[in-house]
């Protein structure tokens, strides 16, 4: 994957900027627009699975940060700085706050620290989340980061572009291992429906990148063992603490998805 020397390629797709472009931001290429076209145009409503994804992230940064003492963050594979990035819900309810924000795509490093650098509370850190240690390591990260209090831990949509050779739940697990008792853990990930959608969609991320591993909710929990799973568990995203109003659900309490999404699974889990 791309180091942080590396420059920006406008001829070949970007994962963040594919989903940029699917968040309807723009920065993104041709090229990104081409790929992101596919799921607009072949699997119509499927941005729906980033539109909830980025919510539940959202609410769960919110919930971190207003309902614990946790008051530092770690979020793995950011992505494109967007609306309401996590520091900005974290500062909203605890400005003391400070996140550390990993990726390894050159624009996303570029942008993040244009739009990060008068915040001294935020550092962008350029490293892949194969390789933990160099971000544990990282002088930015140990300069922002006390190991030795809570930290919040976010594994937003990352953790299914890691294929199962790569040793996803042993990522999880270093981070286990070397946060205080009290961590929180966030996940939201592919979610495995069994369908059509779900088979073409990972056709179409295999064949561009190389990589995207939906996986059911059993399989996406395992990545969380050893963890306390918080309520209500592994659920889809639009359903993980959901915040609308009552005649937005069905009878059973919970508002009505449409396929896609289901197929966006999101938990939060806590370190013992």
């Amino acid at each position: 994957m791309t180091d942080e020397g590396t420059s920006i390629d406008a001829t070949k797709p970007s994962i963040a900027r594919v989903y940029d472009y699917l968040l309807g931001g723009k920065d993104n290429y041709a090229v990104d627009r081409k790929v992101g076209d596919v799921f607009k145009r072949d699997l119509p409503g499927s941005v729906a699975i980033a539109f909830a994804n980025r919510a539940a992230l959202t609410r769960a940064v919110a919930d971190i940060a207003r309902n614990t003492d946790i008051r530092q963050f770690i979020d793995l594979g950011s992505g494109l700085p967007t609306a309401d990035n996590v520091h900005q819900v974290a500062q909203r309810y605890a400005p003391s706050s400070r996140v550390v924000y990993v990726d390894h795509d050159p624009q996303v490093l570029v942008h993040g620290r244009a739009l990060l650098e008068a915040d001294e509370r935020t550092r962008v850190v350029a490293a892949d989340i194969r390789t933990p240690e160099v971000i544990h390591d990282h002088p930015d990260t140990r300069e922002l980061i006390d190991f030795d209090r809570p930290v919040a831990v976010m594994f937003s949509a990352i953790l299914h572009h890691v294929n199962d050779d790569e040793d996803p739940a042993g990522i999880v697990r270093y981070w286990q291992e070397r946060v205080s008792a009290g961590s929180h853990f966030f996940i939201s990930h592919f979610r495995s429906g069994d369908n059509p959608q779900t088979t073409e969609a990972e056709r179409v991320l295999q064949k561009t990148f190389g990589r995207g591993r939906w996986r059911t909710d059993e399989e996406i929990q395992h990545l969380l063992d050893g963890l306390e799973l918080l309520p209500p568990g592994i659920v889809p995203a639009s359903h993980w603490r959901p915040e609308v109003t009552e005649n937005q659900f069905s009878e059973n309490g919970e508002r009505e998805l449409t396929v896609w999404e289901h197929l966006i699974a999101a938990g939060l889990a806590r370190k013992t």
